[in-house]
């Protein structure tokens, strides 16, 4: 990356549209310029129902983010759930160039070109490759392999394919506001260094986003990204199951799974009661219930959503991989204790998130900005910057290179 380039980055949820504008300051770190968000209901069970709706959502940050910078957008990096992708494992053997200069970045370049060069399904379209090991002639693992003296180096690597026809519809949204692509990254492959800290990177850990509407699951076995995929329950099923239950309003019904938020009823302290205000049942405009009736329903949807998880990855052959889990996301961050039953179900050390950064960035904007880290840090990108112009002067910084920028290595 380079000082001064900055980088849009767009999470599309089940509820909301978030975007973080960054810049890469003298330091090599992300300043954020702004971040802004809008409801939207465009996507229902990980399914895109409304183009138009997400269209306009994502127009109006991107617009409310212009205001605020005084930056024209022009192209943003999106996130795509794991559901639509498929992760491949590769390899090759490059030889050095020039064995007496030491490995060059044009090698690794090189490398990096050859190792996507793999048989891709005609549903299936390549959105990333991430560089995962480079192993020189002595066996020696290292993580940068320029001007290191080998007569040659193994590159193994992650080459991600997303679904076609579901980015044939990002596409499709972004042209009708005229934002062009920059590239699609899975959400949790995106999250990975913000949410786990200096140890789990080095771990094999699931991290695990819950969010309003989707369960978005990563697995990785150290740099190493193998599995993904999106389970369609969140947050959003836990405030559903209140209001039917008890017969309240959706509104009532978030109040109180904020209020209350428990995720097991063996830790409540205290029983008291609790005045249901939206009652619709007859005659019971202020009815009365126990904060266990309350933790109850909660509880069953929780035990419900890892009970899938874990069936997710014992179906995949993924469960052994994992020593340990890692929570995050807006549908669970204010359940208590949802870290235990977590253990319970899955009989894998779980635990919130406790990135370094984690609290210094709003939970509504954690994915988007994890996004633009993740862009900033590429290595051996030829350019991570989105295309911006000042609305003083058109095309004053940059301008986007391609309309998926093929993710820098041709």
């Amino acid at each position: 990356m380079a000082i001064g380039d900055i980088i849009v980055g767009i999470d599309i949820g089940t509820s909301k549209v978030s975007t973080v504008v960054g810049e890469v300051n003298n330091f090599n770190q992300i300043e954020i310029i702004c971040n802004t968000s809008s409801k939207c209901f465009g996507i229902k069970k990980g399914q895109i129902i409304d183009e138009e709706e997400i269209s306009n959502a994502v127009n109006r940050t991107i617009k409310e983010a212009e205001d605020i910078s005084n930056l024209k957008i022009n192209s943003a990096y999106i996130t795509i759930p794991g559901k639509y992708i498929t992760i491949v494992q590769n390899s090759i053997v490059k030889d050095a160039k020039d064995k007496l200069a030491g490995i060059s970045l044009k090698d690794v370049a090189s490398a990096i070109v050859q190792v996507r060069d793999i048989e891709i399904p005609d549903d299936k379209v390549l959105i990333d490759i991430v560089p995962d090991k480079f192993i020189l002639d002595d066996g020696k693992i290292v993580e940068d392999p320029v001007g290191k003296y080998s007569s040659n180096f193994t590159l193994t690597a992650q080459i991600i394919l997303a679904d076609r026809e579901y980015t044939r519809k990002l596409n499709s949204i972004f042209k009708k506001i005229g934002i062009e692509i920059d590239g699609v990254v899975p959400t949790t492959l995106a999250e990975r260094n913000l949410m786990l800290d200096a140890n789990e990177l080095n771990d094999n850990v699931m991290l695990l986003d819950i969010g309003a509407g989707n369960m978005d699951i990563g697995v990785f076995n150290g740099s190493s990204f193998i599995y993904t995929n999106t389970i369609n329950l969140g947050g959003d099923n836990i405030t559903s199951d209140i209001a039917y239950v008890l017969n309240i309003s959706l509104e009532e019904a978030d109040k109180l799974k904020r209020q209350y938020g428990l995720a097991l009823k063996s830790f409540i302290e205290n029983d008291t009661n609790i005045v249901l205000n939206t009652c619709k049942d007859f005659d019971e405009k202020n009815k009365n219930i126990k904060t266990s009736e309350l933790i109850e329903i909660i509880e069953a949807r929780i035990e419900e959503m890892f009970s899938l998880v874990n069936k997710d990855l014992l179906v995949n052959g993924i469960k052994n991989n994992i020593n340990n889990v890692v929570l995050t996301g807006e549908g669970i961050v204010n359940i208590n204790k949802s870290d235990i039953a977590g253990k319970i179900i899955l009989n894998i050390p779980v635990k919130m998130s406790t990135g370094r950064l984690i609290t210094t960035v709003p939970t509504t904007y954690r994915t988007s900005y994890s996004l633009v880290r993740y862009i900033s840090a590429r290595p051996y990108a030829k350019t991570v910057s989105s295309s911006i112009d000042t609305k003083k002067e058109k095309k004053l910084l940059k301008t986007v290179l391609e309309k998926v920028k093929d993710f820098f290595y041709s």
